[in-house]
């Protein structure tokens, strides 16, 4: 389904919306048109989603949703604008996706900002959202470059969009920076940042999670990244420094070998 298509189904929402019995004709409208193109964007769009969007775009956070910037078996990134065409990121957790309590739980269980939480997949999903907006806002006051959250409800998280006019700036993996080692440097003043002042570990760097957007790199995806009190941080940590290390070296980069980036980074001796 291509953007336009999109945009033509959420003027069909808002239309049903507006009524006075909206939950009601929401539902029908759910029940009613079960077309291929339908069902596969149901299961981004079921009924408590639309809602959320449907409430964020009466209070003007939301403006107007374009097209899908990235699709993954967890969640779907949508290209926005705000009342002021400011461009925004939503992302939408599927709350269908059983594969998070095999792979999540993990990251949920030992972190001590999230204790006590439902087992449920829905619950799941609700704090994984919730978990990487508050690693966002942890990173954003550290002062790592990262996407900026806005709002976060239930598995709707929206936050400020990295490119320019619905094109997502690109990877480290997808281009190479014009200074590789000033980025390398910058990318490991960012551990240290997330680690002292945000106390939290990405858990998933590598070149697919930096973006470089205006020669700069943007660390994005962190609703993995556990507090530094977690029983997986030391682990997760060294992975983070072995991937940058492992990709830099490949750019011609003399790297700092793992075990002093380690102790940069934490502060504590050997890994």
């Amino acid at each position: 389904m291509d953007g336009h298509d999109h945009v033509s189904f959420r003027s069909r929402v808002d239309k049903q919306l507006n009524k006075k019995e909206k939950r009601y004709e929401t539902e029908q409208l759910m029940k009613t048109r079960r077309s291929e193109e339908y069902d596969a964007l149901e299961e981004v769009f079921d009924r408590s989603t639309l809602m959320v969007i449907y409430d964020f775009m009466n209070r003007g956070v939301i403006g107007k949703i374009h097209g899908v910037v990235s699709a993954g078996k967890e969640s779907r990134v949508y290209w926005a604008k705000d009342n002021e065409g400011k461009e925004l990121a939503i992302k939408i957790y599927l709350t269908l996706s059983g594969e998070f309590r095999k792979g999540m739980l993990p990251y949920i269980e030992g972190d001590p900002r999230f204790r006590n939480v439902k087992r449920d997949t829905r619950s799941l999903v609700f704090t994984w959202a919730r978990k990487e907006f508050k690693n966002l806002e942890q990173a954003t006051r550290a002062r790592v470059r990262v996407p900026k959250p806005l709002i976060v409800r239930n598995n709707v998280l929206i936050m400020e969009f990295i490119g320019k006019d619905g094109v997502s700036a690109p990877s480290l993996r997808e281009k190479s920076p014009k200074d590789p080692a000033k980025t390398y440097e910058t990318l490991l003043n960012g551990l240290e940042k997330l680690y002292c002042s945000a106390e939290l570990v990405h858990g998933d760097m590598s070149e697919y999670n930096i973006m470089i957007w205006k020669n700069k790199p943007v660390i994005f995806d962190m609703s993995q990244s556990v507090s530094t009190r977690h029983p997986m941080a030391n682990m997760l940590l060294q992975r983070d420094i072995t991937n940058l290390n492992r990709f830099f070296s490949k750019l011609g980069i003399n790297v700092t070998p793992n075990e002093e980036v380690y102790k940069k980074v934490t502060g504590h001796g050997k890994a």
